[in-house]
């Protein structure tokens, strides 16, 4: 049994912005990846989940990015099980380059859901036996519970379509993140190297939904906003700014998910 599993990548084009850096979508697609086929290898994929009427479905993530590879750079992608953590499946990931200099770390909580019921389980019911790589944490303060967002500000309204849809019927994952990097500027991320994000997956959008988004720019400790005149200009915000997003529902105003994004560390 494979305790981790890592794989090498390197970055294409469609991987990278307009500064020629690898976006934090593509990120989570790369970690997704080796999730799934590390998942297979213990017996616990997709495939053999679903002859159970079983499934994974990712519900937070929390990513720390420190450097942002350029195109053509060779990077290792890794992910190994940490256990269980209340209803989560914990799995962490970590991406460094040729080198080993560390490029990415991150970890996911996923729950089990029963199809039929559409509601989760343990995940000890299909965990159990499974290496836990407790010696090896990448993200010792993952997968925060984001609450309620207040006086936030819309900012913009996506449908859900063709390309935003993945194998399971709804929006990836992955797209998500597409959305939110697109509510920014191209100035705010021109001079971005370092960031973390953290989501929470809430409820599912499918195909040809409308979802609203909202922001809000905080400090660190949430008690000031950031005046209008500061956001999206090219230079960093200081240590400590945090945007809020949130993403709604249109129709029902019920959150689809949460997010919180910091730029520079």
């Amino acid at each position: 049994m494979e305790a981790t599993y890592s794989e090498k990548f390197t970055v294409c084009t469609w991987d990278v912005d307009y500064k020629n850096r690898l976006t934090m979508a593509a990120v989570f697609n790369y970690f997704q990846e080796v999730a799934g086929e590390h998942a297979t290898r213990l017996g616990v994929g997709k495939d053999l989940l679903q002859q159970k009427n079983l499934a994974w479905v990712l519900s937070r993530m929390s990513v720390i990015l420190f450097r942002r590879p350029s195109w053509r750079e060779k990077i290792i992608v890794e992910t190994w099980p940490r256990g269980t953590n209340k209803l989560f499946a914990v799995r962490d990931y970590a991406i460094t380059d040729e080198m080993g200099a560390p490029v990415a770390q991150a970890r996911s909580g996923w729950l089990l859901i029963d199809v039929e019921k559409m509601r989760p389980l343990r995940p000890q019911v299909v965990t159990e036996g499974l290496p836990t790589n407790q010696e090896k944490p990448a993200l010792e303060d993952g997968l925060p519970t984001l609450g309620d967002g207040k006086a936030l500000e819309l900012v913009e309204t996506r449908r859900a379509l063709y390309s935003d849809i993945d194998y399971n019927g709804h929006v990836n994952n992955a797209r998500y993140i597409q959305w939110i990097q697109d509510i920014f500027s191209l100035d705010r991320w021109q001079d971005v190297e370092r960031l973390r994000f953290d989501i929470n997956y809430i409820s599912e959008v499918k195909p040809g939904e409308r979802i609203a988004l909202y922001r809000k720019d905080t400090q660190e400790n949430g008690n000031e906003e950031v005046p209008a005149s500061t956001r999206d200009i090219s230079c960093p915000w200081p240590v400590g700014r945090i945007t809020f997003i949130e993403g709604r529902h249109e129709d029902t105003q019920q959150p689809a998910f949460r997010a919180e994004l910091r730029f520079g560390l």
